[in-house]
């Protein structure tokens, strides 16, 4: 699948001091040490509505990770899936009275030119799961082979065969080796806080014939009126979800990884299962590291689109606001919390983005590299934005006040841009 084009990223003098990141699975910040290579997966969106500002949220927080890295002297790799084919997908083209496909492929267009517009880097690998399927199957064909994955009878007229990963089989797998996954490895929860997720995410916890409540399918058998491939051994049908993103992760990124990232509510089920199935598969951890993006609201509620009150950025875009604009209203919540979008927000990035303008000219050498100094500290400390764009604010409300002689404008420039994604 094509990616969207990267920006270009201005090289900076220096480099960034080491990242220390709050691991989700550790429960604290960590320093990340990537040896010059870092490797990074996103979990990316199930194409069936347009681009939200907590897609963007997600996406934002994480491009900063990569020039964060990138600034620090690493070569990152960096792959991102699309599910473009599950029930959310399914559900939403049969309400529209529309092609599954053309579905997931017009609304993965549009994921790509907010993306573009955003300034967010380009996936090295940016993969769906249709074209993973030859790849899932000899995995799930393999963990059935060594009593990691089972079948569970059809009921209530459902087929016979569907496959379900066995987490308590895949608990047991050399449990004192370095790196053993067990339950609560990501998330921390135990079963009673497991089972509502686990419902609510994508889960069947009522599932008749199923060992373990929380095992999670790994090949749904095919049903009719729904897509479904050629499952060798399997039988036809299509993966779960959580195999996707573990198989294209090992496939295109080193194991154990770097960082895997997403939102925070991808940390139970999605994170904690496609941990999962990585040990069950190879024996290897999936990533050394977990970082997740809180939740965006609106004006102090939800945003869902049962609600009907998504932000959406090709919206925004559409009546006439700038992009940039909207990245610096992202970035002025530190990637961790959970925050409410509203107009006053966006004022306020409309008017920082002026204020820094018309700052840039008057930039002087010394202040620019104060600027830059500032922001490579802010974004080492766990991806703190909110500091950054406050010392870009120091850093214009000087130029403003005691202007220079512009000897400090294509610094300042290059390192808002490199650093920040935000071209001025």
């Amino acid at each position: 699948m094509i990616a969207w084009k990267s920006p270009s990223v201005p090289a900076l003098p220096g480099h960034s001091p080491e990242l220390v990141l709050h691991d989700t699975a550790a429960g604290a910040p960590v320093p990340v040490r990537t040896g010059g290579e870092a490797g990074l997966y996103v979990c990316g969106i199930t194409p069936y509505d347009a681009t939200h500002m907590g897609h963007a949220a997600t996406y934002v927080a994480f491009d900063l990770l990569n020039r964060q890295w990138r600034d620090a002297g690493n070569t990152v790799r960096y792959v991102q899936n699309v599910t473009d084919v599950d029930d959310p997908l399914l559900v939403r083209a049969n309400e529209t009275g529309v092609d599954w496909r053309e579905l997931a492929a017009a609304q993965t267009q549009l994921f790509r030119e907010d993306m573009e517009a955003l300034g967010v880097l380009a996936p090295d690998h940016y993969v769906g799961a249709v074209e993973s399927v030859e790849w899932i199957v000899p995995a799930v064909e393999d963990l059935i082979a060594r009593g990691i994955a089972y079948r569970v009878p059809g009921t209530g007229g459902e087929p016979d065969g569907d496959v379900y990963f066995s987490v308590d089989a895949a608990a047991d797998l050399d449990p004192q080796e370095p790196g053993a996954w067990h339950p609560g490895q990501v998330s921390h929860l135990d079963p009673a806080g497991m089972l509502p997720l686990f419902a609510e995410r994508g889960g069947d916890p009522e599932r008749p014939g199923k060992r373990n409540p929380l095992d999670a399918l790994l090949w749904r058998m095919a049903r009719e009126g729904e897509p479904d491939w050629d499952g060798g051994t399997l039988g036809r049908g299509r993966p779960g979800w959580h195999i996707e993103c573990s198989v294209i992760a090992q496939r295109f990124l080193p194991q154990p990884f770097t960082v895997q990232a997403g939102g925070s509510d991808l940390i139970y089920p999605h994170h904690e299962m496609s941990a999962a199935h990585a040990w069950a598969c190879t024996g290897h951890p999936l990533a050394r590291h977990y970082a997740h993006a809180g939740m965006v609201g609106l004006d102090g509620e939800k945003m869902s689109k049962s609600l009907g009150n998504l932000v959406l950025v090709s919206r925004l875009r559409g009546q006439g606001v700038e992009p940039a604009a909207i990245r610096l209203a992202i970035l002025a919540h530190h990637y961790r919390s959970d925050w409410f979008w509203t107009d006053a927000v966006l004022q306020q990035a409309q008017d920082r983005l002026s204020r820094w303008r018309s700052a840039l000219p008057l930039a002087g050498e010394a202040g620019s590299q104060r600027l830059l100094e500032g922001l490579r500290s802010a974004l080492a400390d766990d991806l703190d934005a909110p500091a950054a764009l406050a010392a870009a604010s120091a850093w214009a409300e000087d130029a403003l006040q005691a202007p220079g002689n512009g000897t400090g404008t294509d610094l300042a420039h290059a390192a808002l841009d490199a650093l920040l994604g935000v071209r001025l």
